[in-house]
């Protein structure tokens, strides 16, 4: 397995450095032909590596039971991580136009900046929340 990790992985390196070496060799004259060979290696290999990966699934499932994990202690591990990634993804989202918004109001008034920093914690409590529901959901016995 780690004989096809490691081909896997050079072969994901080639799929960049073949790519930008074809696109500085030509003069940069073929960008389109190389940004889209770079773009159809790169997720064909990354499609490859997927797939020989999943064979290992069964191995998975096997040391889980080992260990003692049931389904349901799967589930719960997998929706407090989408709670605690999502919500981060969407707290980091609001942060970014709240704080853009921010500093150009600020730009024409000074007086307001702490108006505008109530905005931008409040998006950065979306993060939190989801942390704490992670929490709920990972202590619950």
């Amino acid at each position: 397995m780690n004989v096809l990790m490691t081909v896997l992985f050079c072969l994901t390196v080639f799929t960049v450095v073949i790519p930008l070496t074809l696109y500085y060799r030509s003069g940069k004259k073929k960008g389109r032909e190389c940004l889209l060979m770079n773009v159809i290696s790169f997720f064909s290999v990354i499609g490859i590596g997927i797939i020989c990966t999943l064979g290992c699934g069964v191995n998975a499932l096997a040391a889980g039971e080992t260990a003692g994990l049931t389904v349901g202690e799967g589930l719960k591990f997998i929706g407090a991580a989408l709670s605690t990634g999502l919500s981060g993804i969407g707290g980091g989202i609001a942060v970014a136009s709240a704080a853009s918004a921010a500093i150009g109001a600020m730009s024409e008034n000074e007086k307001i900046m702490g108006k505008t920093l109530i905005f931008v914690a409040l998006a950065e409590g979306i993060a939190l929340y989801g942390l704490v529901i992670s929490i709920l959901i990972l202590f619950n016995s």
